[in-house]
């Protein structure tokens, strides 16, 4: 009786066969070919599930997203008790740093996509799809701390969701290049969020740090 392929797997393993080539040499450089070769299957076989560079680069991006957004779900439900909104907001910028081997060769990956994106429009669009929910998730965090006490109520939760994302792509960027090593991108990190917390002088949040 013949094997029975998972085709959702199968799709998985292509992606990660084309992240693996992302992280070392960008995307452009990951032909159909060059990407079967890394997944273990034929040319044919990879063109089974993917017509094109365009619909295998969606997908994979679309899967490392979604690992991303589980690992900080996992992350924060592995708080205990009822976590506060700064652990919140650290434990997923943590999750946004090249700490370790893994972040870093998946914001490699994120880094080849986001060069791909400028030029071009469908790679462009579902980059941009995720900013906004993340943004909104960010300013509900920072809005919860205002009603706490913790934050100061004139700042502009939307704003600084928006801050909180830009600092955490640029260290990103500056631990990536070796400008920063990782601990001083986590250090710069938790500076950040001691100021955007010090309305209060008894903060409910310690924010531990990354085991």
């Amino acid at each position: 009786m013949p094997k029975r392929v998972d085709h959702d797997e199968r799709r998985r393993q292509i992606s990660e066969a084309l992240w693996r080539i992302a992280a070392t040499r960008g995307l452009d450089g990951a032909s159909l070919r060059d990407v079967a070769a890394e997944a273990g299957i034929s040319l044919g076989r990879l063109q089974h599930y993917f017509t094109s560079k365009d619909e295998m680069f969606v997908f994979a991006l679309d899967y490392i997203s979604g690992l991303a957004e589980r690992r900080i779900r996992e992350r924060v439900q592995a708080l205990p008790g009822t976590p506060a909104p700064r652990d919140i907001l650290r434990h997923c910028l943590v999750e946004m740093l090249p700490l370790d081997d893994e972040s870093r060769a998946g914001n490699l990956v994120q880094v080849a996509y986001y060069a791909r994106a400028v030029h071009d429009a469908r790679t462009r669009r579902h980059a941009q799809e995720g900013v906004p929910a993340l943004r909104d998730f960010f300013a509900a965090q920072v809005r919860h701390a205002v009603e706490r006490g913790e934050v100061d109520p004139e700042r502009v939760p939307e704003d600084e969701a928006m801050l909180l994302l830009a600092l955490a792509d640029g260290l990103t960027s500056f631990a990536l290049l070796d400008v920063y090593a990782p601990a001083e991108a986590l250090r710069l990190i938790d500076l950040h969020l001691a100021g955007l917390f010090s309305y209060n002088s008894s903060p409910r949040s310690s924010g531990s740090k990354r085991s």
